[in-house]
């Protein structure tokens, strides 16, 4: 009598690396002060603007651990600014690990290119982000020729976002524009990579909104104090003209 055996296989899966042992940095210092700068705008742009929001994380110069071979490789580098939607965005992180965030990704990178990055950006990280992240949208900006690229993901390849009539590139996951805007932030004068809403209005940073809120408090209340000052001016003209009428009465 024949007898079926069933042969069950055991793999064993290596632990993955507990994350507080992961490096959050590699002491490289940021291409200049600009880079840092201009990292910092879009972090303070994206977060104020979705500040009634606990569903995201707007980070940058930080590390994104994503596998095994990355950690082993030593593999550190991150990008210079990204977001992830759908997520727990309560609390703080100090590195994005893909699998204790469960498996959520970078929705949208942005890439401050230099001399020295120029070809990273454009070649290996690009089809990292593509490839492997499956990233919706990808952006480079070289401001060394004030130039942007971008690429939306359709199926599995990167095609390159058409600009508008004002050369600006429409991101799906920010819901905004990107464009360059000449102006002075934190001090410094230069052109800036910078987000502009549907309808082509500058989305501001916390600051410039606060500045603008005062701006339209001021302005308020510079109007409230004309009505004020032309009502007491009319009321003093109509105390004026009753004592004549009195007073031709007599």
């Amino acid at each position: 009598m024949s007898q079926v055996i069933e042969v069950v296989e055991r793999y064993i899966l290596p632990d993955l690396p507990d994350s507080s042992q992961l490096p959050e940095e590699d002491g490289v210092p940021m291409e200049t002060n600009w880079h840092r700068s201009q990292m910092n705008l879009l972090i303070d742009v994206v977060r104020h603007r979705w500040r009634d929001r606990q569903d995201f994380f707007a980070g940058g110069n930080m590390f994104v651990y994503y596998s095994m071979n990355q950690v082993r490789n030593r593999d550190y580098k991150g990008p210079d600014f990204f977001v992830v939607k759908g997520i727990d965005g309560s609390y703080p992180r100090q590195k994005w690990v893909v699998w204790e965030e469960d498996a959520h990704f970078p929705d949208v990178i942005v890439e401050l290119m230099s001399e020295s990055t120029r070809e990273e950006d454009l070649g290996p990280k690009k089809k990292l982000y593509e490839r492997t992240f499956k990233m919706p949208d990808y952006f480079c900006y070289d401001p060394d020729e004030q130039r942007l690229y971008g690429w939306h993901l359709v199926g599995q390849r990167y095609v390159p976002i058409e600009p508008d009539e004002n050369g600006r590139l429409w991101s799906s996951e920010l819901e905004a524009w990107l464009s360059l805007w000449q102006g002075t932030f934190l001090e410094e004068e230069g052109v800036w990579l910078r987000l502009f809403d549907e309808d082509g209005r500058l989305i501001p940073t916390t600051a410039e909104a606060a500045q603008q809120q005062a701006e339209v408090a001021h302005l308020r209340a510079e109007a409230e104090r004309q009505r004020a000052n032309k009502a007491e001016a009319e009321l003093e003209q109509l105390r004026a003209e009753l004592a004549r009428l009195q007073g031709g009465d007599t």
